[in-house]
């Protein structure tokens, strides 16, 4: 029984479940929001949204009249709360594909609330679809929710969002709007499964991927696996980005405990939905807003679970983005000091074996967060006012082989590490809990890459000088130089090597990679080669050692070398001429500040 999916008794026993039985929300253990509120009830306070309804000036008027004019009874919003949810569902976004379904299933909670829902569009980004990089529009998409909230008449706000750089972008947003807002994900596709394998997106894909370049696979098995790889609506279910800030916007208190895991197929995420559009309205009444939750002990909260499911490293940069729109000061160091004490406890593709599914069923946050309790800030409350005490005191774990136990964890330590040194004065990232261990402490000949059209034409050539000891290196990939940091750190293990049976390499650049991407890869190099980091210094020959223990990233040139070669440098780097790409250029901030416009946060990180 151990590996069977939980029912609700195991989950929530009753004896110990603050709510009534017939209260208790399946995905949930919060508190169950009031009867339907009126404004009268709003404790006292006038709501935000009157400012625009009950102003005397024409438009006041008119704005009911539009109101009045798509159909609504007048009873049905004149004094009650606005709620506005905020969709980037869109065709091209496919892991965003049903959030129209889950906009619906809000609507009825809020209904039921006494509140008033209105849906509105913001920019929707996919990262399969956006070239070069969804990471290069996320800034522009947390602009749009935060000045769509704000200029609208909403007194609070629900978000949906699925692919990674959408659930980011919200973050930013509802974090710079401080409106009462609950971020609901669309959740995990379900597991795949090919020949017998269960599999993830794309974890796998980039596995099977090395077995087709290395002739281990056919082209027809490569197209059969395309068919079978996503099976559901939903994002990626390994660990990846998606997943990672799904679960981790539960942690900073604005995402409902379930959020993070249940699958985007299941009926529960739509209960969830509905659910959160009945706490918005409560939370409205409460007056709980983001900058109330969202503390600098929530964020270590973040901070710890990300490091024991081994989450991606993206989330580091993101999360450091949304502190600084708060003005919460979150330097990188408190990562890496958070690592130390950390258990990896999360048996998870990419760093794992199992998926979303899994750990879903195996209890999902609130277990792993019973595990974790002694670390964690257990009165930081959600938006729907439940202590985390509260959440992780009725959760359980059900199946340890998902969710290992406190005492035999999969590593002591977290499963990111920041690393600086000559070659990263600012910082990188590495996640060992994904890498080989035997090259976690390795020195070796750099073959170097000037960019990523340079990697592509030469990874594959017969000619290339190149084994499976030197450390493949590649530049102008970084916020400036991608432009927008693509998911490009992955670099290819060289074809040649790869039919020798080579799986893995030390990779070194100052590009991201996808939290579903594993291997020795080092990225997020600070600062990045075209803003004038050492990194854009590096020539094939040069010797550099990686030490993860020692959290040491060096390159071993003489100084006086590296100072001739600065002096005869050349930066490609162009300023673009018009548009988005140019304000993108002049005020872009490196990764070690979370890659946010430098007049977004409220606060310059240390």
């Amino acid at each position: 029984m151990e590996n069977s999916p939980p029912t609700i008794d195991q989950r929530v026993p009753h004896d110990e479940c603050p709510m009534t039985s017939d209260e208790c929300p399946m995905t949930s253990n919060i508190p169950h929001p009031p009867k339907p509120m009126t404004n009268s009830e709003n404790n006292g306070a006038r709501l935000r949204s009157s400012a625009w309804f009950d102003s005397p000036e024409l438009y006041g008027w008119t704005r009911k009249a539009a109101l009045l004019g798509q159909g609504f009874e007048r009873d049905s919003f004149e004094g009650k709360p606005v709620i506005g949810i905020a969709n980037s569902w869109s065709e091209l976004t496919h892991c965003n594909q049903h959030l129209r379904q889950l906009a619906d299933a809000v609507k009825r909670g809020v209904w039921q609330a006494g509140g008033v829902p209105l849906e509105f569009p913001v920019i929707s980004l996919g990262e399969f679809n956006i070239r070069p990089t969804a990471m290069f529009l996320r800034n522009l998409m947390s602009m749009d929710v935060e000045e769509s909230i704000l200029a609208n008449p909403l007194d609070g706000v629900v978000l949906l969002a699925g692919c990674d750089k959408t659930t980011a972008a919200m973050l930013m947003g509802l974090a710079s709007a401080d409106l009462p807002a609950v971020l609901v994900t669309g959740g995990p596709q379900l597991n795949a499964h090919w020949r017998g394998e269960s599999l993830g997106s794309c974890t796998d894909c980039r596995r099977y991927q090395n077995e087709l370049r290395a002739g281990r696979i056919t082209h027809d098995d490569w197209l059969d696996l395309q068919t079978a790889i996503i099976r559901s609506p939903g994002h990626c279910m390994t660990m990846g980005t998606a997943s990672t800030l799904a679960i981790l916007a539960e942690m900073l208190g604005v995402a409902l405990p379930g959020n993070g895991t249940i699958p985007a197929a299941d009926s529960a995420r739509a209960r969830l939905a509905e659910f959160a559009g009945r706490v918005i309205v409560d939370a409205v009444a409460a007056d709980r807003r983001p900058s109330r939750l969202m503390t600098p002990a929530a964020f270590d909260n973040a901070i710890r679970v990300l490091h024991a499911i081994a989450g991606s490293t993206n989330a580091i940069v993101h999360l450091s983005a949304v502190a600084g729109r708060l003005g919460v000061d979150l330097p990188l160091r408190r990562f890496d000091e958070l690592s130390q004490t950390t258990p990896t406890l999360l048996n998870l593709k990419p760093a794992g074996s199992h998926l979303m599914e899994d750990f879903h069923y195996a209890g999902g946050t609130g277990a792993l967060c019973r595990e974790l309790a002694d670390l964690l800030n257990l009165g930081c409350e959600n938006v729907a006012g439940a202590t985390l005490e509260r959440i992780v005191s009725a959760a359980r774990c059900v199946n340890h082989e998902v969710i290992k136990p406190r005492a035999t964890p999969i590593r002591v330590d977290g499963g990111l590490a920041v690393l600086h040194g000559t070659l990263a004065p600012s910082g990188a990232v590495i996640k060992p809990s994904a890498a080989t261990p035997g090259l976690l402490t390795h020195k070796g000949r750099a073959v170097v890459f000037e960019d990523h059209d340079e990697l592509l034409a030469r990874i594959d050539s017969p000619d290339l000088d190149v084994s499976a000891d030197d450390i493949l290196v590649m530049k102008n990939a970084g916020p400036l130089g991608g432009p927008g940091m693509p998911e490009w750190g992955l670099l290819p293990i060289p074809a040649k090597l790869l039919r020798q049976g080579v799986r893995d390499m030390v990779r070194i650049s100052d590009a991201r990679i996808s939290g579903t991407a594993f291997g020795t890869v080092v990225v997020h190099v600070a600062p990045e080669s075209a803003a004038g980091g050492p990194l854009g210094l590096v020539r094939t020959g040069d010797w550099i050692e990686l030490d993860v223990p020692r959290r040491q990233l060096n390159l071993l040139v003489a100084p006086d070398e590296l100072s001739q070669r600065r002096s005869t440098h050349a930066n490609r780097l162009r300023r673009p001429e018009r548009g988005y790409a140019r304000l993108y250029h002049d005020h872009i901030l490196q990764a070690d500040r979370g890659c946010d416009f430098d007049f977004l946060p409220r606060v310059n990180p240390q």
